[in-house]
């Protein structure tokens, strides 16, 4: 395995993966972007345009089976490497995900194969704990490391900074948190040197938060387009609508994403109990294990809001998240079984005609 992989971010966890036979048939590339169903790939040598191979998409049992940013795959090269088909994934080592947005209940994936996730919140009126803790939820899910970075930090005083900090801590106590402004440049070079050559890391907030100009900022070329920031709406209209791996001076990776109005998070168990560790350990410590954390005696959780230990309303966001979860997987799954009994259908009707 050569060089010219390692520095798109090919490193000994996937050389350890690699199915040997796949591997002697096909070359390997990295998905660096998807728009729809067409890819760009990248082999280390050559950027090009993809598509999938009929096996591939037709054997898909879900949009996980697919593709997406940040992915390692098997490519066959044609005609002078300017075009590529896909035949298959490496495993992946971390992927991030969430629900699609709107009433349907499907899968939908944002990027794979993430070091580091930068989570941005930014330091003026649009700063939001709740939303910040489906964020961590998500990505605690993944396994991924987050780090929390205040945007905007110009717009807010030295003291309110510090009391938006206590709050990041309240939420996810052992997360580095960090304030910025692009406007100034604090701190930008410290969000650099939280980036170390061969890491893959991802910018994660909301619209207008400031994630565009942040990695134009790291990038210091402007590869990223921006607009201008609506001053009704006190926020910035994002100008990503794709997710782009570009890789940086230093030998990292960078993926910014689409902003998100909504972020529903499917089947996210270990990411809430991560991301609400405390409310776990409480729980452990109730008189009844079935406890419901209502209104029965000897609940430790509902002492603990009473005491002021716990917030009643980091505690009603667990519960909304929980319930949330359940029903978004309990939905899935019955899509999933709904989508393959029509298969089987059609299956069937295709052979009868073909008789």
């Amino acid at each position: 395995m050569t060089d010219r992989l390692d520095d798109i971010g090919f490193s000994p966890w996937f050389r350890d993966r690699l199915d040997p036979d796949k591997a002697e048939a096909h070359q390997l590339a990295r998905v660096i972007s998807v728009q729809k169903d067409r890819f760009t790939i990248d082999n280390g040598e050559h950027v090009v345009h993809a598509e999938l191979s009929g096996h591939l998409f037709y054997t898909a049992d879900s949009p996980a089976d697919l593709p997406t940013t940040g992915d390692w795959v098997y490519a066959d090269f044609y005609d002078d490497d300017s075009h590529a088909i896909i035949h298959g994934l490496l495993p992946r080592k971390t992927l991030l995900k969430r629900k699609t947005a709107g009433k349907s209940v499907d899968l939908q994936l944002i990027a794979a194969n993430i070091d580091i996730a930068f989570i941005v919140q930014s330091a003026d009126e649009n700063f939001n704990p709740r939303r910040l803790e489906r964020y961590l939820v998500m990505v605690n899910e993944a396994g991924i490391t987050p780090v929390v970075l205040l945007s905007k930090c110009d717009l807010a005083t030295p003291e309110e900074i510090d009391e938006l900090k206590q709050v990041v801590a309240d939420v996810t106590p052992l997360t580095s948190v960090i304030a910025f402004s692009s406007v100034t440049g604090e701190n930008i070079e410290r969000i650099k040197s939280a980036i170390s050559s061969g890491d893959t890391c991802c910018l994660l907030g909301s619209s207008g938060v400031g994630k565009t100009t942040l990695a134009n900022e790291i990038l210091g070329g402007g590869e990223y387009r921006t607009q201008s920031v609506s001053k009704k709406q006190s926020k910035g209209r994002h100008t990503t609508t794709s997710r782009e791996l570009i890789r940086l001076d230093n030998g990292a990776l960078l993926i910014d994403t689409p902003g998100m109005r909504e972020l529903g998070n499917l089947a996210v168990g270990a990411g809430i109990d991560q991301t609400f560790s405390e409310v776990t350990e409480l729980a452990q410590a109730c008189r009844f294990g079935d406890c419901s954390h209502s209104n029965e005696k000897g609940c430790a959780v509902q002492a603990a809001i009473a005491s002021g230990e716990l917030a009643e309303e980091r505690f009603e966001n667990y519960l909304k998240l929980k319930r949330e979860s359940a029903h978004n997987e309990m939905s899935y799954v019955e899509k999933r079984r709904k989508d393959k009994a029509f298969g089987k259908m059609v299956k069937s009707v295709m052979k009868g005609k073909a008789r």
